[in-house]
């Protein structure tokens, strides 16, 4: 006779975190874990019928008129973008862009796929050159560089919240490296408390929502006070702007994004353990490699799930009222 032993949740989780901070977790573990974890997901935000989605949409955009633009972003600051450039010089493209890249075609690398989407920013966002432009939340400037590079008579000002960023950028503008443009500004602020007067012909953001949820690894240790909108929640605030167009890519774009991201980190651990223990400590070092491994995974697993089909990226075009 088996006798089937019930591990509690809460007890199971914890040895699971006990053993990924030691870096003890298989990466087929983690992956089948986060598998696991997204099946669940799916099951608490589908509703028997029509009528009850539509309710919980309705309510969560209500919830998000009641919030503030934008919360607890110094800790995000710190989790993520804090972190010494060459941590992700080493992992990510040549662009240092932070966020979903586009794959054409199965021979395409990072770096093509990284352009092709800073280029399909470009033509869905409809820049002309000598427009003046505004990017929020510009991270290492990799589009407002392309934008600088590829419009000669453009006015561009870039908005991050990171010295590290805004360094990152001065430097890529400045002889040798590049001449610099004529008309080019980084402005580093805190995004909650920032205050302009200007007109600008486009205002762009890329991936400025992330999830939100006590319960998430990854809102706990990477993106604190984001919120990650479903396809459609953008089209329920068109007071002020009106939609003119929306498109979907596939998730399978992020997840391959990311898994690029995994591969460039494994292969450059003997100069990324250095910068960690510079970062988070000699004794921290080890379990915060395996944190951001865990996160390229978790990364890679949300958008890849049911072929992309589930979480994917959203674009949208909007004019002003």
């Amino acid at each position: 006779m088996e006798a089937i032993i019930r591990v509690p949740y809460e007890a199971a989780v914890r040895t699971a975190l006990a053993a990924l901070e030691r870096n003890l977790l298989p990466d087929a573990v983690v992956r089948r874990l986060t598998r696991l974890l997204l099946a669940g997901r799916l099951r608490l935000c589908y509703l028997p019928s029509a009528d009850l989605q539509l309710a919980q949409l309705l309510r969560f955009k209500q919830s998000l008129e009641d919030m503030p633009i934008a919360v607890e972003t110094d800790k995000a600051k710190s989790q993520h973008y804090e972190l010494p450039t060459l941590f992700f010089k080493l992992v990510l493209g040549e662009n240092l862009k932070y966020s979903c890249c586009y794959f054409e075609n199965i021979t395409s690398t990072l770096e093509d796929a990284e352009n092709a989407m800073l280029e399909l920013y470009s033509e869905r966002a409809q820049l002309k050159d000598g427009q003046k432009i505004l990017d929020v939340g510009c991270g290492w400037g990799s589009f407002v560089i392309y934008i600088a590079k590829k419009y000669k008579n453009c006015s561009i000002t870039g908005i991050c919240n990171s010295s590290t960023q805004k360094t990152h950028i001065e430097e890529q503008c400045r002889p040798p490296l590049w001449v610099s443009h004529p008309a080019f500004w980084c402005l580093f602020t805190a995004i909650t408390k920032f205050e302009m007067e200007a007109s600008f012909d486009r205002v762009v953001s890329i991936e400025m929502f992330e999830d939100k949820n006590e319960d998430d690894w990854i809102t706990r240790y990477f993106f604190t006070g984001g919120t990650m909108p479903s396809a459609n929640l953008l089209l329920y605030f068109q007071d002020d702007v009106a939609v003119l167009n929306h498109w979907l890519l596939n998730g399978t774009h992020y997840a391959r994004t990311s898994e690029e991201w995994l591969k460039r980190m494994d292969s450059n651990l003997t100069s990324i353990g250095p910068i960690f223990e510079a970062t988070y400590g000699k004794d921290s070092a080890t379990k915060w490699i395996a944190y951001w491994r865990t996160f390229f995974i978790s990364v890679a697993e949300l958008f890849g799930y049911n072929n992309g089909d589930e979480w994917m990226v959203a674009l949208f075009l909007f004019k002003k009222k």
